[in-house]
């Protein structure tokens, strides 16, 4: 019998397509991110062109589920899109903090709720064509209320528990779009199928 192999990459080196860094220049700073503006050189022609990039923190998502299979949600104003969203906590890993002790933080400041441990599911580029951060995912389990979210300055937070069953139909019928949020609940299903371990 055949052992299962898993699947891989053919390992050819990338090196052709890494265009060098020339130079770069600070545009504007943003408080959650700074807007750097950089000359690269084309691998190919050496030819110069510029790119405008996003500085920005690491992020956090937490899938806080609940002991009863509820999922600990946000209803939330995003000023992008001028809607209220339905999400997961998340947000910005502070100066001095690790990605677990900010996904403990916003878990309590936008929900209220704790959780005895936080498993760590992986972590992406939000959008690495203009973005240079990561978004770590983790995932809260049991999770608990011990108070009301801290609604202070300019974020307001309400909570909704949903099934954690009803999760792909939300995302089907377009009520969850935020993309960070689907690669939260994507992490979630490769952790429960055994395709990642806690960590």
């Amino acid at each position: 019998m055949d052992e299962k192999k898993e699947p891989t990459i053919e390992d050819e080196s990338p090196t052709d397509l890494v265009w060098q860094r020339l130079s770069s220049e600070l545009v504007a700073d943003c408080r959650v991110f700074r807007i750097e503006r950089r000359w690269n050189a084309d691998p190919r022609s050496g030819r110069a062109h510029d790119f405008y990039v996003l500085d920005a923190p690491d992020w956090i998502n937490v899938v806080p589920l609940t002991s009863s299979g509820e999922v600990v949600m946000i209803e939330q104003y995003r000023h992008g899109t001028d809607e209220v969203t339905l999400e997961i906590p998340g947000g910005m890993v502070d100066d001095g903090e690790t990605p677990r002790e900010a996904a403990a933080r916003e878990l309590l400041e936008e929900t209220g709720y704790r959780s005895p441990e936080l498993i760590y599911l992986g972590r992406s580029h939000p959008n690495p064509a203009i973005q240079n951060n990561w978004i770590h995912t983790f995932l809260a389990q049991p999770a608990e209320r011990i108070g009301n979210p801290v609604s202070d300055g300019t974020e307001q937070t309400r909570v909704r528990l949903v099934r954690l069953s009803d999760v792909p139909h939300l995302i089907a019928q377009g009520i969850i779009t935020h993309s960070l949020v689907i690669v939260g609940f994507y992490f979630l299903s490769l952790y429960q199928n055994g395709a990642i371990e806690a960590r």
